[in-house]
């Protein structure tokens, strides 16, 4: 074959915008959690696409969804519905509080989905001047000018100003700043059961009962972002179950397509009134090839029984990597919340997490890092436990490299 089929990194600087800093390495084919370069080199997976590929590589079931479906009609656009996106639909809202779906293409068009309804809803309801929306600093919503500015992270909106308004911030697992700040103007508070990349900081269960009451108390609309704990990560088919608290509005992204880009937003019927005909829309959300992978990846969810075993594996990763830091204290505080896992760096090795990553890289394991000071693990759900003792093996390894590095 020639070069052009088999191109190099050196092409992405080329030809691709430069707002990536993508790896050397350009994997070409993946089976499970396992993938391979295009040198034939093979990489363990703990990084799961971003807790996207939650059946791993090339899952058959998945594999035989999307085949079968691109034989028969892969785009309609929403003058009409589809048969998988009903499917979809109906299968979600039976295993959810929702009763009601709008389908995107990413967690962030969810997210833009769900601020923009909350705004309509007030409206609708109460008043024009509730419209404010209250969220939390070191949260992550999106890459749209809106979903960064209701994301708690000054660095994603620097250099894209003047932002929307009408957005404040309060502290994460901090009641008593959310009151300080909560009003009659609220229309929503918008929250991540674990914020993933501001670092895997699982909520306490009392703060989001907290905000439940808060909204409650206020007419204001509770938002669960679960585009990266949604889809049996945290060992429940969302979050919100683990918890027991239940939201108005659920996103949800990532892992539901289990690569194919797929999103949806979830809510009551009540509510999903505000969004009617002509309000809101998307050309490609509900398309027939995604929702009939996304319908194959849920379903084999249960199944099989996938999440049953999703805390289980998150024990035997939690007891390996205690392992690995008592031999090397590299972390100071281990975090998970089913398969997502945050290692927090010690002091000693504040802003060190993406050097381990680059030696996990090179030693064939693939991890990712949220912030320069939490190592990032969001593997597949069903990973073998020998991959997850080999991964653990490799990490050790890179670690054992980084600190050589650092001497």
């Amino acid at each position: 074959m020639s070069q052009d089929q088999h191109p190099a990194r050196p092409v992405f600087d080329e030809v691709m915008v430069p707002n990536y800093a993508p790896s050397a390495v350009i994997p070409v084919r993946g089976e499970g959690s396992r993938v391979w370069d295009q040198a034939d080199n093979e990489y363990i997976d703990f990084a799961g696409g971003i807790a996207v590929s939650a059946l791993g590589h090339t899952h058959p079931r998945l594999v035989n969804a999307l085949t079968e479906q691109a034989q028969k009609i892969w785009h309609l656009s929403n003058v009409m519905t589809n048969e998988p996106a009903l499917r979809l639909a109906k299968l979600l809202t039976d295993k959810t509080f929702a009763e009601r779906v709008f389908f995107a293409n990413s967690g962030a068009e969810a997210n833009e989905a769900a601020f923009k309804l909350v705004r309509k809803y007030a409206y609708d309801s109460f008043a024009p001047e509730k419209n404010e929306i209250l969220s939390f600093y070191s949260s992550f919503h999106g890459r749209t000018l809106f979903t960064v500015s209701v994301g708690g992270q000054a660095k994603y909106t620097e250099g894209f100003e003047p932002v929307p308004g009408g957005i404040t911030h309060a502290t994460y697992n901090d009641l008593e700043s959310v009151e300080a700040l909560i009003s009659e103007k609220t229309c929503a508070i918008v929250v991540e059961p674990v914020q993933g990349e501001g670092g895997v900081n699982p909520a306490e269960k009392a703060f989001l009962e907290g905000l439940r009451a808060l909204c409650d108390k206020h007419n204001a609309l509770l938002v669960f972002d679960e585009i990266q704990t949604g889809v049996g990560r945290s060992g429940e088919l969302y979050a919100y179950m683990k918890y027991e608290v239940t939201p108005d509005i659920l996103t949800t992204a990532k892992s539901l397509g289990g690569g194919f880009p797929v999103a949806a937003m979830l809510t009551t019927a009540s509510i999903a009134q505000s969004f009617g005909v002509g309000t809101h829309g998307s050309t490609y959300g509900g398309n027939p090839l995604a929702c009939a992978v996304a319908e194959a990846l849920v379903s084999e969810l249960y199944d099989k029984n996938v999440m049953a075993g999703v805390v289980e594996k998150e024990q035997r990763f939690l007891s390996a990597l205690k392992g690995v830091n008592d031999k090397y204290s590299v972390f100071k505080e281990l975090r998970s919340c089913g398969l997502l896992l945050g290692c927090e760096m010690a002091d000693k090795y504040q802003g060190k997490a993406r050097d381990i990553m680059m030696h996990a890289m090179d030693n064939g394991l693939m991890v990712l890092i949220a912030g320069p000071n939490v190592l990032r693990l969001a593997p597949s759900l069903i990973i073998s436990d020998d991959d997850i003792d080999a991964g653990i093996a490799l990490l050790d390894k890179a670690i054992q490299s980084f600190l050589d590095s650092e001497d």
